[in-house]
């Protein structure tokens, strides 16, 4: 075939065009964003509903949505769905808004929403107790979800609403009749970002796409409430368990947020020039603690835990985990000081913030019988935030007279095998530490910690029938004066028990890049409203 040649002017309109496609193209290029952040850890566990670990919580609120979000004045407001509670305040009734779709594009229902709640519910403190008081949880039309209670509990709301671990966070029915215990095999959510399977390297990188079928909430947003409006395109998460390599990154561009900056090399931070900023978007902080195994010796006999108690102190945790003052306070209360229920009281509220006391600790030891056996603490060395804490505790229980084994590995490693319940010598462990942030703990309903529901209940597995009373009782007062005094005592019955040892409070500020913008404050790091500028 013999091709005809094209005529001038037909010539100049098909260049004209290739023209136009090619800066179109160019223009698109151009347009997408993307945002790289170095998060706290890795993560290696995707399912938020099976351990409470804060880096995936993080990646729930990129890949799921909540019926309920907790604004900045601590107030339930409406996210998935829209709300009314009846005068007796035993009927609560969600209605779903229009438009929600699941990332594979399958309509979100009310009997998604359903078994979402029911597995929630199962795994954490507050939502088990809630459930005590349910009578039913119904899908009662297709968009309606009718919680019934059987005798009072004020916190649905909160709980549903409640910013951190575990969050009530909404899965397809088919992911989220999933056993309780076991994680779920897809990532697939309603909320502001999907997941990107096929670009997931555990350990290393995570990648997430704006959901363009997502329909943010028409508010303003504030805190974990109001709409959650994507204005970049993708978001890389890069593992650097290096901080200094994570910092020197910051300050040449290569990534753009730094979710927790070692407060050791702020300076360095500071000192950049005008392109970096830092900032602390969780105002109240973190509360770091330990918590021990009690189905196993040493720490099945209470007075062994005790004498741990007194031979640790938060003055010297806090000083080696970060060192400046300005970042960090000690604070015996179980609830975080500047919350509504912050208390000193307690006995070991008395030695925890001052220095602990090493020769009650080993009299203890002593009348306890302690026959030396090692400790098994775990020992994250890869995450700043839970890598110094083992250290310091191992040299304070040593100068008290424990054998301690300190065991190495990373902070996946750990979250993992803190779930095992098996004997030491198969695995298992005694002791290890973690930080909450003060939004989760400020009750002794949301607390994860607080909870005496043995084996059902969160690791270390105390089984202590007179807390729960107590909590019940909590969940039931009716003016706060009362509820004041039902947390106090269970503050002194939690440290006269060592239900877990608070080893005071900091903060962790962020740093991101200045063509960063619309960064929202909240207790949790969130990528929606955020902005990157040429």
């Amino acid at each position: 075939m013999v091709e005809t040649p094209l005529k001038p002017a037909r010539l100049s309109l098909r260049l004209a065009a290739a023209l136009l496609l090619s800066v179109a193209a160019s223009a698109t290029a151009r347009a997408e964003t993307t945002v790289k952040a170095v998060m706290h850890s890795a993560i290696n566990i995707l399912d938020p509903i099976v351990t409470t670990a804060h880096i995936s919580r993080n990646h729930g609120y990129m890949v799921y949505d909540t019926l309920l979000s907790m604004d900045s004045k601590y107030q339930p407001k409406p996210q998935m769905a829209d709300f009314k509670v009846s005068d007796d305040k035993l009927t609560y009734v969600f209605t779903l808004r229009d438009g929600l779709l699941w990332h594979d594009g399958q309509k979100v229902t009310a009997e998604d929403c359903v078994a979402s709640l029911k597995r929630w519910a199962a795994r954490d403190a507050g939502g088990q107790m809630m459930m005590d008081s349910v009578e039913s949880l119904t899908a009662t039309d297709e968009k309606t979800i009718t919680l019934k209670l059987k005798k009072p509990f004020r916190y649905v709301l909160e709980l549903l609403s409640k910013p951190s671990s575990l969050v009530a966070f909404m899965m397809p029915k088919r992911l989220a009749e999933t056993p309780p215990n076991e994680q779920i095999k897809e990532q697939i959510g309603s909320g502001p970002f999907r997941f990107v399977a096929s670009e997931y390297r555990p350990g290393d990188r995570v990648v997430y796409e704006k959901f363009k079928d997502y329909k943010p909430r028409p508010e303003p947003a504030d805190w974990l409430a109001g709409g959650k409006t994507v204005k970049i395109d993708r978001v890389e998460w890069i593992n650097m368990p290096d901080q200094q390599t994570a910092v020197n990154a910051l300050m040449t561009g290569e990534i753009d947020y730094y979710e927790q900056v070692p407060v050791d090399l702020l300076p360095l931070v500071q000192g950049a020039p005008d392109d970096v900023r830092v900032g602390a978007f969780n105002e109240l902080g973190y509360q770091t603690m330990g918590r021990m195994n009690f189905l196993y010796p040493p720490f099945n006999d209470i007075r062994i835990r005790r004498a741990a108690l007194l031979a640790l102190n938060q003055e010297s945790v806090l000083q080696a985990m970060i060192g400046n003052p300005d970042y960090f306070k000690t604070c015996p209360s179980f609830y975080g000081c500047g919350t509504p229920l912050s208390t000193d009281v307690g006995d070991g509220a008395k030695t925890i913030g001052k220095g602990g006391d090493v020769e009650k600790a080993k009299a203890l030891l002593k009348e306890a019988g302690y026959d030396g056996t090692p400790i098994v603490i775990m020992h994250p060395t890869d995450t700043p935030s839970t890598s110094t804490q083992p250290v310091v505790a191992t040299e304070l229980l040593r100068a008290a007279g424990f054998k301690v084994d300190l065991q190495p590995m990373d902070w996946q490693t750990l979250v993992a095998r803190r779930a095992s319940q098996k004997p030491i010598a198969e695995g298992g462990w005694n002791m290890f530490f973690t930080n909450w942030v003060i939004p989760e703990i400020w009750n002794p309903i949301v607390n994860p910690m607080i909870n005496g529901r043995g084996k059902k209940g969160f690791f270390g597995w105390p089984d202590d029938a007179e807390l729960e009373a107590m909590r019940a009782k909590f969940a039931q007062a009716e003016t706060d004066a009362d509820r004041k005094k039902i947390a106090d005592e269970i503050q002194i019955h939690a440290y006269d028990q060592v239900t877990y040892v608070p080893l005071g409070q900091y903060v962790a500020p962020a740093a991101w890049r200045t063509k960063i913008d619309g960064v929202v404050k909240a207790p949790v790091p969130v990528f929606w409203n955020m902005e990157k500028k040429d």
